[in-house]
């Protein structure tokens, strides 16, 4: 009876383990199959846009890919860039290029309807302008009567189309003749060939864009024009991934890494909406 008593309790322990490596596996798994390739999380983002992400020699650096390495650590995963005209990204997520999306992209209604999004910080736009020159705007209404660049794909553009056929008009002021360019190094060359008049990017890319300029470009706006929360975006039919990034970016919240990322680059969190 002895024998039998602790080969079944020997069998049983057997069985117990191998459900808990089952079940081990299967979590694994299902992070897996959520992403293109197992054990790879591929992030889209346009890699020209300091200090949200830029090259640093052959390193990809700065707040996105930073937060995109600490969530990948959290699934267990590594990270890999897919470099992307910040145009194309959506386009590029929803083809399979890659897995998600963090790359300084406001959370709007038209892109939620494209993809799912993960609200992860708060920021804004930022004027810059020639330094050897006058003009001085502060605040996107100071902006009619000139030539303004923006980056395509950007918010800004039908933000600023509406601001010049309204306010603008109503104001008997000149209207805001804004011209789109592929990426904002190309905005800023613009700006410095004097085919634009006036830059407008989120605020973080704003100023280490200016600090790059070898004091040719200046910010001029002082507080944030219109403030927005910055979203990861994941495609629609990937509920696995998106609920494992939500959890990864809970436990960076609860550990420090979170804040560190946002203290390190001048980032606030989200707002949180009313309930």
């Amino acid at each position: 009876m002895t024998f039998l008593h602790n080969k079944t309790r020997v069998l049983a322990a057997l069985v117990a383990g191998a459900a808990l490596l089952l079940a081990s596996g299967g979590a694994n798994a299902q992070t897996d199959s959520a992403t293109l390739t197992p054990g790879q999380l591929k992030v889209g983002m346009e890699i020209t846009y300091p200090p949200f992400e830029s090259y640093d020699g052959d390193k990809v650096v700065g707040s996105d890919p930073d937060l995109s390495r600490a969530l990948a650590k959290q699934l267990n995963a590594q990270t890999s860039f897919v470099d992307t005209r910040f145009s194309g990204l959506i386009l590029g997520l929803n083809a399979r290029h890659y897995d998600a999306i963090i790359s300084g992209m406001y959370v709007t209604p038209e892109r939620v309807a494209q993809a799912q999004a993960i609200p992860y910080a708060q920021t804004g736009a930022a004027i810059m302008v020639p330094a050897a020159g006058t003009l001085r705007p502060k605040s996107a209404e100071d902006l009619c009567g000139l030539r303004v660049g923006l980056e395509q794909g950007t918010t800004w553009v039908a933000q600023l189309q509406t601001l010049s056929n309204t306010w603008c008009k109503t104001n008997g002021k000149g209207p805001i003749v804004v011209s789109e360019y592929p990426s904002a190094p190309e905005v800023l060359q613009a700006l410095l060939s004097n085919n634009v008049q006036a830059q407008m990017e989120i605020a973080g890319a704003a100023h280490a864009l200016a600090a790059k300029s070898s004091g040719r470009v200046v910010v001029s706006s002082s507080q944030l024009i219109y403030p927005q929360t910055l979203g990861i975006y994941v495609r629609k039919d990937n509920k696995p991934l998106f609920d494992a990034l939500n959890r990864a970016l809970d436990q960076l919240k609860k550990n420090g890494e979170y804040d560190a990322v946002l203290k390190k680059y001048n980032l606030a969190p989200p707002v949180a909406k009313a309930s």
